[in-house]
């Protein structure tokens, strides 16, 4: 799966270019031009099926704002609402991104080109300038608690009624008649669009009564079998796993197994158990077999290959970082500590999810310098070299059965290796990864059905067998995926 943001990631037509171009609002987060026909072009040039990808995830569609809102007191700037999800009417198309006809088209061409397209949708909150909450102000939970603090961003103490920010009143879900009117907006995007599925915003702060009628709508069309949900919850397994069984969603993103994955091979205090564990952890959850979203990263996070340079610092305001200063990739060993993490994600159970720009290695802070505008060409030779490689990745990905439908069976892990199987009717394939600075060698025993006589490397890796046994020589912060 592929993670774009439509106004940041290609401006096909200029004529619905409709910048803010106020002085209160700085350039970085006002529009810039990202569109539809800018996505049909790159699914017509190529780009995607070059790149291995069979699913995007476009960001939300409906109808913004059209002034700016909140502000920032250092950098004194107002934001636009370029990314989408400031919603003011559900089932009205943003006009900045196109015309209905340009969005079917958009479909069309996605799918002779054998491509998915889910799309981001909002239902936890409306801009408080929608006339929807005018004419019912009633639907929107209190923004005082009853304590008498603001309930705002109060995320895991009210987690199902804390509203975002002032502007963005959220829904109460525990109303049957917002339920029914937010999930009739939902499904109007399928009945209107093809669209393959969808990607829920803030997914842990709507009542599951939610999911469940949604899903329940969803299901009663026979042509809609096939659509994915996942969803946004930052929290707990036990809390993400509440949404995901039947009757709710397909999946949630993983964020714990990211964060874990971050620590490990982008800082220097990381430790490989810590990541081994969380898997574990999310496999025995989420089942060895799982439909659950494993990230490069996302359009809420800092940068990797930046934090994995020293260019950003996660002590630091990571928002604030890319607001007052260039954030480059920072120490160049970062491409490959990203090639290792982006190995790790493509090669485990789950969905893989890469965001845009992650498969060259675009450097960035957080919000708004993780939402630069794509770039399609003028590469450096590292960024060239890591463009090759995950294109690789991917490829093995698609094309390996055990890395699309194997069991998976660790290996060996310490502080700086990790190393597990996929195995799928007699095919095997074996996944090792390093956090270290320095050459390692690592031994690996296999399950006593196989024999390493007829493995062949992926990423030049030294290795050699002995019976039933591994050798693997991994360069810092290498990775390799050996195959029978």
């Amino acid at each position: 799966m592929y993670s774009l943001m439509i106004d940041r990631f290609s401006n096909g037509d200029k004529n619905n270019d409709r910048p803010l171009n106020r002085l209160d609002v700085l350039p970085a987060v006002d529009f810039q031009g990202g569109d539809f026909q800018g996505i049909i072009d790159k699914i017509k040039s190529g780009f995607f099926n070059d790149l291995g990808i069979n699913t995007i995830w476009m960001t939300p569609i409906a109808q913004n704002p059209e002034t700016p809102w909140g502000y920032d007191e250092v950098v004194k700037t107002r934001f636009s609402a370029y990314h989408g999800y400031w919603p003011i009417h559900p089932t009205v198309l943003n006009e900045h991104f196109g015309t209905e006809d340009k969005l079917h088209e958009l479909l069309d061409v996605a799918h002779t080109n054998d491509i998915n397209v889910i799309v981001d949708y909002v239902a936890n909150h409306l801009h408080k300038e929608s006339p929807i909450l005018k004419e019912h102000p009633d639907w929107a939970t209190s923004m005082i608690t009853d304590d008498g603090r603001p309930n705002v961003r109060l995320f895991d103490e009210y987690r199902l009624t804390t509203w975002f920010d002032t502007f963005l009143p959220t829904l109460d879900m525990e109303k049957r008649e917002v339920r029914e009117a937010m999930t009739d907006s939902a499904v109007y995007w399928l009945q209107k669009y093809d669209f393959d599925g969808f990607r829920h915003d803030a997914a842990k702060h709507i009542h599951e009564s939610y999911w469940r009628l949604l899903t329940k709508k969803i299901r009663k069309n026979p042509k809609w079998n096939h659509l994915y949900q996942i969803g946004e919850t930052y929290g707990s397994p036990s809390l993400i796993r509440s949404y995901v069984k039947t009757g709710q969603l397909d999946g949630q993103f993983d964020f714990n197994v990211y964060h874990s994955a971050v620590n490990v091979f982008g800082l220097a205090e990381g430790d490989m158990r810590e990541l081994n564990d969380d898997l574990l952890c999310s496999l025995d959850s989420y089942g060895y077999h799982n439909l659950m979203g494993y990230i490069s990263g996302n359009h809420d996070k800092p940068r990797f290959i930046s934090v994995a340079g020293g260019a950003v610092s996660l002590k630091e305001d990571t928002k604030l970082a890319g607001r007052v200063r260039t954030i480059t990739v920072g120490d160049s060993t970062s491409y490959d500590k990203l090639a290792a993490l982006e190995a790790f994600m493509l090669t485990i159970p789950g969905v893989p999810c890469i965001y845009q720009g992650d498969e060259y290695g675009v450097p960035g802070a957080n919000d708004p310098d993780n939402r630069r505008m794509m770039q399609f060409d003028g590469y450096c030779n590292r960024e060239r070299a890591h463009l090759d490689k995950v294109k690789k990745l991917i490829n093995l990905r698609r094309t390996s059965l055990p890395l699309i439908y194997g069991d998976v069976m660790p290996l060996y892990c310490d502080k700086d290796i990790i190393a597990f199987i996929r195995i799928y009717m007699g095919k095997i394939a074996i996944v090792a990864c390093s956090r270290s600075n320095e050459t390692k060698r690592v031994e690996l025993s296999l399950p006593l059905a196989f024999k390493g006589n007829d493995l062949k490397n992926n990423f030049n890796c030294n290795f050699r067998t002995l019976g039933d046994s591994v050798s693997i020589t991994l360069p810092a912060y290498g990775f390799e995926v050996l195959m029978n």
